[in-house]
């Protein structure tokens, strides 16, 4: 258990329910995978709007939830506020490993939501990794605690080698850059009706080789792209420039992960990406995370215009799947009691 966030440290209020929502979050591409360099991961995202996760926890003598996954967290939460159990609902929920961060945002929610419903404070960046997440990317968590645009200092390379720790035995990334995202700024999102993304044990296993054989030198050119274009492009504001900047550090982490995923995107994402690509209303386009979800960057002038690309390119590339375009979130986790 870490020992900078205690919760005797906090004086708890009368137990209650309430309600936690979260957003999704993008995940944009990895600054270095390379055993070569001195610090290893370090991920760059951004928190949307929606769709999003809604849960309600109320105090119970014992642990109980619907949601397998919920419980689970629930019961680790309540070991680690000492408290005697919860009663967890779930409203709404990310889709599952589809590349917008259901595992951690449905985690922080419940372990929130349990020491809220408590009276102690969540510290959720010290306790994510006793539920298994902030890993290797710091950017769902940092997600959760304040929405907007986020770049994680990724951790030492000889700390983490090939194989992460054990759960809990490591700190989540520390954010290295945080910007506002404009509100004018609009993210498409086209989910190809194909097959998750990978996860668990498979992952694990993708990282592993991905590390073991990356190339430094890709990791030099994500440098240039994030700390040339990408950074001064969303805090000055610059939608297209951010778009085109974060399509390309997505290209380039495709280089390393292309021998686990079948290309530098994962089939079908690549013809959508493309499809993407070619109309202007979209400022650049990439897969998010392990994908399917494949994001466009654009603004409100825009957004229909980019939501009909993303249907013409579903149809152009022969799958069905789901397009929206959604707002930035630039809030953390909303947590408020449930009324009488």
């Amino acid at each position: 258990m870490p020992t900078d966030a205690d919760p005797s440290d906090h004086a708890a209020s009368a137990p209650r329910a309430v309600t936690v929502e979260s957003g999704a979050r993008l995940h944009f591409g990895f600054g270095n995978l390379s055993l070569a360099h001195e610090r290893l991961y370090g991920a760059a995202g951004v928190a949307l709007a929606e769709p999003r996760v809604r849960i309600t926890v109320a105090p119970a003598e014992t642990v109980a939830s619907e949601h397998d996954a919920v419980e689970r967290y629930a019961a680790r939460a309540t070991d680690l506020f000492g408290v005697p159990g919860a009663r967890v609902t779930v409203h709404e929920e990310l889709p599952r490993h589809m590349g917008l961060g259901s595992g951690t945002q449905l985690a922080l929610a419940t372990l929130a939501g349990v020491a809220e419903a408590y009276g102690h404070d969540p510290a959720v960046r010290a306790y994510a990794p006793e539920l298994g997440r902030g890993g290797r990317s710091g950017v769902g968590v940092a997600a959760f605690e304040t929405g907007g645009f986020a770049l994680d200092a990724g951790h030492p390379t000889g700390r983490f080698t090939t194989d992460r720790p054990a759960d809990g035995d490591w700190t989540v990334p520390a954010v290295a850059a945080h910007h506002a995202v404009p509100d004018d700024w609009r993210f498409l999102l086209v989910v190809p009706d194909v097959g998750p993304g990978r996860s668990g044990d498979d992952e694990d296993t993708s990282i592993r080789r991905t590390v073991e054989d990356a190339d430094p030198a890709v990791a030099d050119r994500v440098a240039g792209v994030v700390q040339r274009r990408l950074l001064p492009a969303v805090a000055e504001g610059a939608a297209e420039r951010f778009g085109e900047a974060v399509a390309e550090v997505g290209r380039l982490n495709g280089a390393w992960f292309a021998d686990e995923q079948g290309g530098v995107y994962r089939p079908p994402v690549g013809d959508v990406v493309a499809a993407l690509d070619e109309d202007p209303a979209v400022y650049g386009a990439g897969q998010s995370s392990w994908g399917p979800t494949v994001y466009g960057v654009t603004d409100a002038a825009r957004a229909d215009a980019a939501r009909d690309a993303g249907e013409r390119a579903l149809v152009e590339t022969g799958v069905d799947g789901d397009v929206r375009v959604v707002e930035p979130r630039n809030e953390g986790a909303a947590i408020r009691p449930v009324e009488d």
